[in-house]
Parts: structure tokens; sequence; C-alpha cells
């Protein structure tokens, strides 16, 4: 978000929201903040995305406590809903390594579980509509404000890479370094099986190598970049849609906050999200039926944004029920995928 005294462009608008916050050392040699794509390009490798880093770290300290939480107040009662909720994500996870990891590993099972609970709530991330969080960032004084962490092909590789190391490791313990290095250079063709004369075999050894080192590290490769492309793709789509349905002038375009000009007072916002979340209520409690609420809400969204602001919502609803299943796909592909590749791993060829 832009602050109140800039305009941006549309360029500018889906740049702005796909900017990371970058820290890392300047042309002139101090550290700080980089204002704008260009600065950041210059801090080259060792930069770093704060904000990345950051919503990373919270989703996995609120992935572990809240499962914490409930493995220390599970009983043999009648559990909550919630805690229903998790045994059930538990047990799934737990079911799909035991049908997919074919060997014996006390790793497997609780990296699954962090792999799918972590990339899901990353994901999940994407469903706030995406000028809020920037929005408020850029009020405290933070110009940039990436919060989808899996949109940053930083953090998808570094679980990649982070998988592909206990690949690494797996068929090391299970085959030994030189059963390891035995499996690159004999498959898929094996000389000696196949009868052929030693003075071809370093040829045929090399051509074995460069097919399984392709093989090896396009695993890593498809994990890191098929997460990211998705879910990039779905950010992109969010941000065209609020770019596209944002424009309007007038009443009609643009609702009551037409009236205001470009610096739309706090309190308006206030009333209006307080209004919308009154007819919830009382929808909730009763005293409204769902055919009467509708008709409120669809009647408040055009008198606070107009009609650009109700089409937006809308496109944004429909993108984000849609996008509920990607972002739940996605994290169960990334997960079955590395216990797929870390049983691979295990396996004598």
């Amino acid at each position: 978000m832009a602050s109140g005294s800039e305009a941006l462009t549309s360029g500018e608008y889906i740049q702005h929201h796909l900017q990371n916050l970058t820290f890392g050392q300047h042309a002139d040699g101090s550290w700080g903040i980089a204002h704008g794509a260009a600065e950041a390009a210059e801090m080259g490798f060792w930069a770093f995305h704060v904000d990345t880093l950051a919503w990373s770290l919270i989703l996995g300290f609120s992935f572990y406590i809240m499962f914490r939480r409930i493995a220390k107040q599970a009983n043999s009662g009648v559990p909550t809903r919630f805690q229903a909720m998790i045994e059930s994500i538990v047990e799934f996870v737990d079911t799909s390594v035991k049908e997919s990891f074919h060997g014996t590993s006390r790793l497997i099972a609780p990296l699954a579980l962090t792999l799918f609970v972590w990339i899901f709530f990353m994901n999940l991330m994407d469903l706030i509509p995406v000028d809020v969080l920037p929005f408020v960032a850029t009020s405290a004084g933070i110009p940039y404000q990436k919060v989808v962490p899996t949109t940053d092909v930083n953090a998808t590789m570094g679980m990649a890479i982070a998988v592909f190391i206990l690949i690494i490791f797996y068929s090391i313990r299970s085959k030994g370094v030189k059963g390891f290095l035995a499996e690159l250079v004999f498959n898929p063709l094996n000389p000696q099986q196949l009868g052929m004369p030693k003075v071809v075999w370093p040829f045929v050894m090399a051509f074995n190598f460069l097919l399984e080192i392709v093989s090896l590290l396009a695993k890593p490769v498809s994990l890191g970049l098929r997460l990211f492309g998705n879910m990039y793709a779905g950010e992109l789509i969010f941000i065209l849609i609020a770019l596209i349905f944002t424009a309007g002038s007038g009443f009609v375009g643009a609702g009551l906050s037409s009236l205001f000009g470009e610096h739309i007072p706090a309190w308006f916002w206030i009333l209006a999200t307080a209004t919308v979340f009154t007819t919830l209520w009382m929808n909730m409690k009763g005293a409204l039926d769902n055919k009467k609420t509708l008709w409120l809400l669809l009647a408040e969204l055009f008198l606070i944004g107009g009609l650009a602001f109700v089409g937006g919502q809308l496109m944004h609803f429909g993108w984000a029920v849609f996008h509920i299943l990607i972002i739940t796909l996605q994290a169960f592909i990334f997960m079955m995928l590395s216990i797929v590749y870390l049983s691979m791993a295990q396996t004598h060829h």
C-alpha cells in the first residue's frame, strides 16, 4: 500500500505487493531495508527477506503451540471439535506415511505432519485480503509486507533442499557411501550384468551418472518450484482482482468512500466493518434470516464501496473458495512427494 500522498499506477501496485521486505548491505556498505526492487537486487545473494522469515517463524510456532496444547489436553473422554479435527489430521498423515514409506523411521511421520500443517498455514495466509496487512505495515512505517511465505521461492526451495539433504542421508545410511555411489554409476545400465566389454564401462558409467544426477537434482527442484509456482500464481490473481475492482468514480463506482476523496478517515472503515459484523451477528442470533442477511450485506457493501467494490468482494470470495482446494492440495503434494522420495532413498535398485 502506498501512503496517503502517493498514487500508484497499476504496475507499481502489483510490483509493490509482490516485493519482499528485504534487509541487506547497500551499495555504500551500510546495512538496512531495501526501498524498491532495484535496491533489493543490488544487495545480492546475502540479502534476507524479513517478512518471509518472520511469517514462517510465526506460523511455525503457532503450529507447534497449537498441536502441543492439544496433545497435552488429550484424554479418553469426549473430545472437543477442535481436538477431533487435530486428531483427524494426525491420523490422516500417519496413514499416508504407513502407506507410502516402506521402511522404519521415527522421523518420517513427524516430518510429514510438520510439512503438511506448516505449508498449509503458510498457504492459508493467501486468503487474507491482499491490501489489509500491507496497509497495516505501511501505517507502522514498514514499506513492504509480503505475507505468504510460499510465494517466495527462497522459502519453498529452502524446504525442498532440507528434504533433499534427508534424501542423501537416508540413501547413505541404507546403502553406505560405496553403495550410494555405485547406484549413481551402475543404473539404469549395469555394464557388468549386460556383459559389456570393460573398455566401454567408463562411458556407460558416465552416461548413467549423468542420468542419475539429473534425476536426483530434479527432486528438490520439482518440490520447491511446484509449490512456489502454484502459490505465486494464486497470489497474483488475488492482486489482479483487487486492482480491477477498486476502479471507479462517483457514488456508483466508489460508494460513500467517494465523499472523502483520496484520504478516507479511519472511523469510516471502523463504522463500515462494525455494520457488516452487526448484520452477521444478528443472523447468527436468529434476528435475521439468511435471505434478509444476504440482501443487507449486498446493500451495505454497495453503500460502502460502490458497485466495483461489491464485484471485487464477490470475485474474491469465489476465487478464495476455489483457492482453499489449491492451498490444501499443494501442502498435501509436497508432503507426499517428500515421503515417496525418502522411501525411494532407502530402496536398493
